[in-house]
Order: C-alpha cells, then sequence, then structure tokens
C-alpha cells in the first residue's frame, strides 16, 4: 500500500511539475507575442497604441499544449520604463506617461531606460489523484509571469 501511494504521489508530482513549465512557456509565448507584435517605436507604449494586444497574447498563450485552460491574469499585461540596476536586476524608473531621459535613477546615467511588458497567465490545476500530496495542498491554480523588453 505504501509503494501503491509513493508511486501516485510522484506521478502527481511529476505532472504538477510538468504543467507548471507549460503555464511557464505560454507566459514566455505571450510575451514573444507582443513583441512581435507591437515591438516597433511607433506603436509604444503597447498597452496604449497597440491594438489587439491583448488578443495577440491571448491568442499565443492559448495556442500552447494547455490550449483555452490557461487565460490572461486579470490586469495583465502591464508596461513600464525599466533600469537594470548594480545587481542585474530590473528597477522601475518612470511610468507611461512619464518616460525618464536616462538610467541615473539605478546609476547608469549612459544608459535609456527599456519599454518592459509584463505578461501574467494562470491555470486551474487540477490534481491527478485526490488522496495525493497536491491533492491534499489544495493547490488550485498556477501562475508564472514572464518580462520582455519591447523598446
Amino acid at each position: 500500500m505504501l509503494l501503491v501511494l509513493g508511486v501516485l504521489n510522484a506521478a502527481d508530482l511529476s505532472n504538477y511539475a510538468l504543467k507548471r513549465m507549460d503555464v511557464e512557456n505560454a507566459a514566455q509565448i505571450g510575451a514573444q507575442a507582443a513583441w512581435k507584435i507591437c515591438s516597433d517605436s511607433s506603436m509604444l507604449p503597447a498597452t496604449q497604441n497597440c491594438s489587439g494586444l491583448n488578443a495577440a497574447i491571448t491568442s499565443a498563450i492559448q495556442s500552447t499544449s494547455l490550449g483555452s485552460s490557461v487565460s490572461l491574469a486579470s490586469g495583465y499585461p502591464t508596461e513600464g520604463y525599466y533600469c537594470v540596476n548594480s545587481l542585474g536586476t530590473l528597477q522601475s524608473v518612470g511610468s507611461l506617461a512619464n518616460k525618464p531621459a536616462d538610467c541615473s535613477a539605478v546609476g547608469s546615467a549612459n544608459t535609456s531606460p527599456g519599454d518592459y511588458i509584463h505578461v501574467q497567465v494562470t491555470y486551474s490545476y487540477r490534481p491527478l489523484f485526490a488522496i495525493s500530496v497536491m491533492g491534499a495542498s489544495g493547490v488550485k491554480s498556477i501562475s508564472m509571469m514572464t518580462w520582455m523588453r519591447l523598446g
């Protein structure tokens, strides 16, 4: 009985890991779709000037193996001006209404801020077995996010 329970847990955890990777892939594909149709400088900021942005992202994320089970999270995509700080992480330096001239706010006055889009997707997860660790843990959804520089 313990062996069966161990095998069921292994199968369920493997399924969760696979779905999590699929959701991450969907988020990346959604950001790539935004870049593909909205990276032209005349369309930036994309959330304001690129018609069809949400439709393109939704179509892209649902073209994955998850199909229509994955969706664009509420309130996304978001967009803003970011610079890479001394630690190598993105740091917000301005809103869409106020683009800074450079990245001096993060100590890099010779660098221009980038227009980044932030995509988050959500997938309703259902464990394979109710008696497994994943079933007992109550995990109901998987959300993943990604960033992509548009300009």
